[in-house]
C-alpha cells in the first residue's frame, strides 16, 4: 500500500488562505477514496474532509463552505484549500487512504503542521 506526503503547511495570520497537497506515488487517487484529518495539541483528531475516487466531497457542518478537498488524478495529488483560517484551525494535518473502503484502519501520511496566529 502507498503511503501518501503531505505538504505545504506553514505559519499564517488568521483570516488567510493555505492549500495543503497530499501525494502519491502511484496513481491511487482514481481508485480509493482521501480523507484530510487534524489534530491540535491536547486533542482528539478529528475529521476534516474526504474525496471519493469519483470525486464525491463531503465535509463536517462546521467546515461546510471554508474547506474545500479536490483532486488532480494525472498529478496523483489531493488538496485541502484552507480559507479565512483562524487561530483554532492550528493543528497537524494528516491525508489518509482508505484502501479498505472506510477509515477505521486507513494508510496515514506524516502530517504538515499548520499554525494560524497573529
Amino acid at each position: 500500500q502507498v503511503q501518501p506526503v503531505e505538504s505545504g503547511g506553514g505559519l499564517v495570520q488568521p483570516g488567510e488562505s493555505l492549500r495543503l497537497s497530499c501525494v502519491a506515488s502511484e496513481n491511487i487517487f482514481s481508485r480509493y477514496t482521501v480523507g484530510w484529518f487534524r489534530q491540535a495539541p491536547g486533542m482528539q483528531r478529528e475529521w476534516v474532509a474526504l474525496i471519493s475516487a469519483s470525486g464525491y466531497e463531503s465535509y463536517p457542518e462546521s467546515l461546510r463552505g471554508r474547506f474545500f478537498i479536490s483532486k488532480d488524478d494525472a498529478k496523483n495529488t489531493v488538496y485541502l484549500q484552507m480559507n479565512h483560517l483562524k487561530p483554532e484551525d492550528t493543528a497537524v494535518y494528516y491525508c489518509a487512504v482508505a484502501y479498505s473502503g472506510d477509515f477505521r484502519a486507513p494508510t496515514w501520511g506524516q502530517g504538515t503542521q499548520v499554525t494560524v496566529s497573529s
